[in-house]
């Protein structure tokens, strides 16, 4: 049992129990049987949670826009045109799968975040044990209404079970097709509960009021639609009824990752630094049905994220972050907060951003052996046993 003490959970200075995979409890005193690690009042979070991310796409490095955009078709039709003609879109494009997926684990993991819902097909490498991070398998999801049709669109909905989130790009755009979308889903009976809507840039009052009467919800992702369109959701009342998380979408658009994206969504909604927090924790959690993540509870699964005492996550950078634990294993942090954990037993050096940090030493061999690199991360030595 792991016992980590003077943890700031909540501005409460507790214990939080580790055994396994789970959190055994919290606020119990720890035993003399039990491997004690002193938090000296740094902030412990459930680890976040990155409601949209479309993993390949990662280390594609942001495209400059001729204009902004209407709707994404124009987007996309932009980007199909120069995947053909730009030599350096076009190498990385080509960049292999396996490669891709695991660049965009990292990016996630490097900035505290321990679960990802991807918007794409599940690939099987997503899956397996040595994938840095958890990613999210309940759930069906079409494209979008423009790329699938009402037909797909509708299937999907029928095979997804009520329990599971059903995710689906719309109202990704500022003009009336976009808006009208909205509206399309609502006559095919795709708004429901379980019903995520990504971006939503185009939702006026009238369908805001029915998004919260439907009970559905929308993951919001302000970095890519700025960029995109000079303008995101309204979503501050949506906030307030627990009808919204926050998500990356892919560099090629997006952020570089969840802790920039909080710091854009805090300049675009008037919002406490606590509820800034839920929107990728307790509200993320809750929307995509994952009833053990998002919380430091009794139960819940040990996915923990340690950043510097009194700092509130719109003011962390991942070069910050203390220590980082999925299932109870910690993956990334500091040198002296990873060490005292005590696994994994090796540790590789690396520099984040200019500062030294310490990651799972498996994990630093893989990412040296790829054709590419995750921008601002520099690998070094294996360090000995961890201390």
């Amino acid at each position: 049992m792991l016992a980590l003490i003077n943890a700031d959970v909540d501005g409460e200075l507790t214990v939080v129990k580790i055994e396994g995979s789970r959190i055994f409890s919290v606020g119990e005193p720890p035993e003399a049987r039990e491997r004690v690690v002193d938090l000296a009042g740094d902030r412990l979070l459930p680890g976040l949670i990155n409601a949209h991310d479309h993993l390949p796409l990662n280390h594609l490095p942001r495209l400059e826009l001729p204009r902004r955009y209407r709707h994404v078709r124009e987007w996309i039709a932009e980007v199909d045109r120069r995947r053909r003609v730009d030599g350096p879109l076009k190498a990385a494009v080509a960049v292999p799968l396996a490669e891709r997926l695991l660049l965009g684990g990292m990016k996630n993991l490097l900035s505290g975040v321990t679960t990802v819902a991807h918007h794409d097909p599940l690939h099987s490498g997503l899956c397996e044990l040595q994938y840095p991070i958890r990613v999210v398998t309940r759930y069906g999801w079409a494209h979008s209404l423009y790329i699938d049709g009402e037909a797909k669109t509708l299937e999907s909905v029928r095979r997804t079970p009520t329990d599971w989130p059903w995710i689906i790009h719309a109202a990704e755009g500022v003009d009336e097709e976009a808006r009208e979308e909205f509206w399309r889903l609502e006559r095919l009976g795709c708004l429901a509960t379980n019903t995520l809507l990504v971006h939503g840039v185009a939702l006026g009052p009238a369908e805001r009021r029915r998004l919260t009467a439907a009970a559905a919800a929308l993951i919001w992702c302000p970095a890519s639609n700025l960029h995109l369109f000079g303008a995101t959701a309204e979503v501050a009342g949506l906030i307030q009824e627990g009808r919204v998380a926050l998500g990356t979408d892919s560099r090629l658009t997006g952020s570089r990752d969840l802790l920039e994206e909080l710091r854009i969504a805090a300049g675009q909604a008037v919002l406490t630094p606590a509820t800034l927090e839920d929107l990728v924790t307790r509200d993320a959690a809750r929307l995509l049905r994952l009833a053990d993540c998002g919380i430091v509870a009794p139960g819940a699964r040990a996915d923990l994220l340690v950043v510097p005492a009194g700092t509130p996550l719109t003011q962390v950078r991942r070069s910050d972050i203390r220590l980082v634990m999925v299932d109870g294993i910690p993956l990334y942090g500091d040198l002296d907060a990873a060490g005292a954990v005590g696994f994994p037993a090796r540790w590789a050096e690396v520099s984040v951003d200019g500062r030294a940090k310490v990651l799972d030493a498996g994990l630093a061999d893989r990412l040296g052996r790829l054709s590419v690199r995750e921008p601002g991360l520099e690998l070094a030595a294996v360090t000995g046993r961890a201390a």
